[in-house]
């Protein structure tokens, strides 16, 4: 009890020092339990809780489905914990610095871990920022991520990732944002061949000696905001590979969001090429004689939800076309989707929120998958966050 004692005091004393030097704390955070069930087997991860879309059908020796029937859990790994610290002005510019963590893991077999979400450094000057470190995957554009409370948050139609990065971005005006990303790869790895065998590594991405690349353009106002991107991503799909061939692609997007009173509405579309790292659908193709060729999806999604009141209705529709569907000429396929012709969904939703920080939601989810033979699951939530 004594060592204890010492070691609050210690901590008490080191907060009071470092606050005396100009610098401040904010501990924030929330606990989200979480109950769900599916009609039928899905590809997803962290025990399914986030989900991408139902399993095909695989029929045993009598015809039966194997991946039809209910199935529920319940979990509470999402529970965050996030520390902001606001520091004195430096080089001319505002710092801060965030970290913030949850419980997900890394990976499936990481599941109940400790996982870091975001780690970062802001410089703010008056018409410019820097960021540096952990942040957004630069195809999620956070300020307009449809507000359903799985933790897929839209994906596989929205993108869903966090890789550490450097972000800069301008403001010539008061209404407009340019924004510059260069971003490496962590828990969100791409695929390739490993030592002659499939698998997901950072080693495609490093090896390549390029990061990836994003621009984007903004307007925005009070109730507004518009914009558009372009991601561009370089991989070495072999590895190791005496001759270092490189695989680009390009994606774009339009998104924009707006507050009409009482209702927010969020949209975007996205022509992705291989967002398999930003949790996405498309990907490429490894062809017989060594080559590679794109496959692309054609994706969009609204999201409609009340943002005031104890009653907050909701709703998320997402819809995602393969343009290259019926392809089998290749060797490998790498990425997420290509054996649907089409992907869509329709989430509604209702939050009682009691504007203390305590909030409860109800989902129903119904995910439609085009492969040969069309599937549907559909998923039943219920949950409860306590925010702090």
């Amino acid at each position: 009890m004594k060592r204890c004692l010492v070691l609050l005091v210690l901590l008490v004393s080191l907060v009071q020092l470092v606050e005396a030097q100009g610098f401040s704390f904010d501990f924030h955070g929330f606990v989200n339990p979480h109950y769900y069930a599916d009609s039928r087997s899905v590809v997803g991860g962290r025990e399914d809780m986030m989900l991408f879309y139902p399993k095909p059908i695989v029929r045993d020796s009598l015809g039966n489905d194997l991946n039809d029937g209910w199935q529920a859990d319940m979990l509470a790994i999402t529970a965050r914990l996030g520390l902001k610290i606001k520091g004195p002005e430096m080089l001319g510019a505002l710092t801060s610095a965030y970290v913030e963590g949850d419980f997900t893991g890394s990976t499936n077999a990481t599941i109940d871990n400790l996982r870091l979400r975001h780690a970062y450094i802001t410089l703010d000057w008056c018409n410019s920022q820097l960021i540096m470190g952990q942040y957004w995957y630069a195809m999620v554009v956070h300020e307009i991520m449809p507000m359903t409370n799985p933790l897929n948050m839209g994906a596989p139609f929205h993108c869903y990732a966090r890789q550490p990065q450097v972000r800069y971005s301008y403001f010539p005006s008061g209404n407009w944002e340019l924004l510059a990303v260069a971003q490496w790869q962590l828990d969100n790895m791409s695929q390739g061949l490993l030592n002659g065998t499939p698998a997901s590594s950072t080693l495609f991405a490093r090896h390549s000696m390029i990061p990836e690349l994003n621009a984007q353009v903004r307007f925005f106002t009070g109730k507004l905001l518009v914009g558009a991107a372009a991601n561009f991503k370089t991989i070495q799909p072999i590895v190791p590979d005496p001759k270092g061939e490189l695989y680009s692609s390009f994606t774009w997007s339009l998104f924009g969001k707006v507050t009409l009173g009482s209702v927010t509405f969020k949209a975007q579309t996205l022509l992705n090429n291989s967002l398999y790292e930003g949790c996405s659908l498309g990907g490429y193709l490894m062809l017989a004689d060594g080559g590679f060729r794109d496959w692309h999806f054609n994706t969009v999604w609204l999201d409609i939800e009340r943002n005031r009141g104890h009653w907050r209705p909701g709703i998320f529709m997402g819809y995602a076309k393969n343009l290259d569907y019926g392809n089998t000429d290749y060797a490998y396929c790498f990425g997420r989707g290509h054996d649907m012709e089409y992907l869509w969904r329709i989430q509604p939703r209702l939050t009682y929120s009691t504007g203390n920080g305590l909030s409860f939601v109800g989902e129903a989810e119904y995910t439609r998958a085009g492969y040969e033979e069309p599937v549907g699951n559909l998923r039943l939530s219920l949950s409860a966050v306590y925010a702090f």
